[in-house]
């Protein structure tokens, strides 16, 4: 069976994948939080965060239908979510072994690279005179 779709709502869907990708924030080691909140945004608005809230399906040679379909989706997530992951981050931030990590395990190494830096921040931001006069 093949479905036919109408160009005019591909290329609808083509342009707002563009937007929201346009809207997460390159990371720069300073901007974590706000990089991180943007990713969560877009892959939740795709539906593409499933890699990144459940565990890989394992599969053995008696897995239904239905878990195949499970893995089949959690491997699409995984990918798509990859993909998204990597173009926020330059190269010289992705650490070696990027080729066999999965999303959920990628972002946390970032996060345990960079959550350090917006703490610091934030307390340096408490710690301002001028914050405490307000």
């Amino acid at each position: 069976m093949r479905i036919l779709i109408d160009p005019k709502v591909a290329n609808a869907n083509c342009g707002i994948i563009s937007s929201n990708l346009n809207h997460i924030p390159v990371l720069n080691g300073t901007n974590f939080k706000e990089w991180k909140e943007n990713i969560m945004l877009v892959l939740g608005c795709m539906d593409l965060d499933l890699a990144l809230w459940i565990e890989q399906p394992i599969l053995t040679a008696t897995s239904s239908v239905e878990n195949k379909r499970d893995a089949e989706k959690w491997d699409r997530s995984n990918r798509m979510s990859l993909m998204i992951i990597k173009r926020g981050v330059p190269e010289a931030f992705r650490g070696a072994n990027e080729q066999s990590i999965n999303a959920k395990d990628f972002l946390a190494e970032i996060e345990q690279r960079f959550a350090k830096n917006d703490k610091a921040e934030t307390s340096t931001f408490f710690a301002k005179d001028d914050f405490n006069e307000v």
